[in-house]
């Protein structure tokens, strides 16, 4: 043995090594980007597999996509499936579309809007994360990052086809990580974007700016919080007052009838922001995922303006817990209960956090099972039914660049490759009757965007008019223009 190993070196003391801190594989923004590539692929997977089992729709797919083909092509958004002529710029205002543009015109088709949908909405998982697991751990940063990618909120968003506010979720998500950080130049400068995805999120926009005035630590910061509380609802107006009514092909604002007290509406009323009681199921369910304790944060201030239009419209759609309008809430109620979990403090909170994030844990979960994350685990979520199968082969029997007349099922399998309109729209005797009609009489969408009544008188004028079957099966007809 050599003596010389065991020799005390002078200045070294005898016992053990000292510890090496524990350091995680990957730092935060390693966890975050893993969440956000998760959920890009979760979010891809749900919405095409429902496209693939006909579960889009020409409200609001093919809307959208026709927009967006038209933008490739250089063209005003005009949606024939919103009427002849009709520009969707004169329904909402969402010039950001033109964006996807590009990528249409690389890969068109309606696959192409949901993958890009897929990976917006994901992208807001990014900052959230990552300032989650700043904040309280990496353990407890990716609970919340999961538990915000898998929030009814968002998975109903990229469930319902493909909306405009994909943009806005990953904005509001870097907005609110920079408002908590008090990185204001960053805050305003991810926040003002929001004025060229919808007409209201000017008032989100606004928000910021009554944050930055409340909360800004310099003389700078406030002027500047003034200002986009000036400017945001500024946007809004000009969009709604101005910019929408020019567009649009009767000259008004579509939706003010839907604003309680204005012309065509009912009479307004504070009873009304909380009745019926709906309106509660939905307040429970924005509330519930972040464990209640979101709403003790400033930064909630800023889901107050969306809230509040959705409680105040007349449309029972905006009450409820479902559709595509929560998502631009979620990023601003998981960035308050990130804000809440950083703020407090002491033995006593420490206890209550691991309750807050086994309630988050345990909400995440029931919301997987109940919302359409479900489908990626059930059978009949990837294959599509013999019905399905037939409406794909049936299809094929449709020249491409034709015009075509579809119901509401079916258009989104033919805006790619034809004109297509509404069924229920037009008929033979129109200046331009459709070349093709294609009607499935099992379409679940009875009374929205087509009665079914006005659907099958409309395919009574077309074979009246002497259009000739070209196939008839399971409840599909398609039908020529001689």
């Amino acid at each position: 043995m050599n003596l010389a190993l065991l020799e005390r070196r002078p200045g070294r003391t005898a016992g053990p090594k000292p510890e090496v801190p524990h350091r995680a594989a990957l730092g935060p923004n390693g966890v975050a980007a893993a969440v956000a590539c998760l959920f890009a692929v979760v979010y891809a997977l749900v919405s095409v597999t429902r496209h693939r089992r006909m579960l889009s729709a020409a409200f609001d797919l093919g809307i959208f996509e026709q927009a967006v083909s038209a933008y490739a092509q250089g063209r005003l958004p005009v949606v024939e499936l919103k009427g002849p002529g009709y520009n969707l710029l004169g329904d909402h205002f969402h010039p950001v579309l033109a964006l996807l543009a590009p990528a249409y015109r690389l890969a068109p088709g309606p696959v192409t809007l949901l993958l890009a949908q897929a990976v917006l909405m994901a992208l807001a998982c990014w900052p959230l994360t990552r300032w989650a697991c700043r904040t309280a751990g990496h353990r407890a940063g990716l609970l919340i990052g999961l538990a915000f990618g898998s929030s009814w909120g968002m998975v109903s968003a990229v469930a319902f086809d493909f909306h405009e506010i994909a943009f806005a979720v990953p904005l509001l998500a870097f907005a609110v990580e920079a408002l908590a950080a008090r990185r204001w130049r960053a805050a305003v400068l991810w926040s003002l974007p929001l004025v060229l995805v919808k007409e209201d999120l000017g008032l989100t926009v606004g928000a910021v700016g009554g944050y930055l005035l409340w909360r800004g630590d310099r003389p700078a910061v406030r002027w500047g919080g003034l200002a986009l509380l000036v400017l945001g609802p500024a946007a809004t107006a000009l969009e709604t007052l101005v910019l929408l009514p020019m567009a649009n092909t009767h000259g008004v604002f579509d939706y003010w009838n839907q604003v309680p007290g204005t012309e065509g509406s009912t009479g307004f009323s504070p009873f009304f922001l909380f009745w019926p009681p709906l309106k509660w199921v939905l307040l429970f369910m924005l509330a519930a995922p972040v464990a209640f304790v979101a709403v003790r944060s400033p930064l909630v201030l800023l889901a107050l303006p969306t809230l509040g239009w959705r409680l105040l419209g007349a449309n029972q759609h905006y009450w409820e817990p479902s559709y595509h309008y929560s998502a631009v809430l979620m990023p601003v109620l998981f960035g308050a209960l990130i804000d809440r979990l950083g703020r407090e403090g002491g033995w006593r909170w420490a206890r209550a956090r691991r309750l807050v994030l086994a309630w988050v844990a345990a909400f995440a979960v029931v919301g997987a099972v109940a919302y359409p994350l479900r489908d990626l685990v059930l059978p009949g979520g990837w294959t599509p039914n013999a019905h399905v199968r037939t409406a794909h082969r049936l299809m094929e029997r449709v020249p491409d660049g034709v015009t075509v007349a579809a119901s509401n099922r079916l258009s989104p399998l033919l805006v790619s490759r034809a004109t297509v309109s509404l069924a229920c729209q037009g008929g033979p005797e129109s200046a331009a009757p459709p070349q093709w009609v294609v009607i499935d009489r099992t379409d679940p969408t009875v009374q929205s965007p087509c009665p079914e009544a006005r659907t099958l008188e409309r395919l009574a004028a077309y074979r009246a008019a002497g259009y000739l079957t070209v196939a008839e099966e399971d409840g599909i007809t398609v039908l020529r223009r001689p």
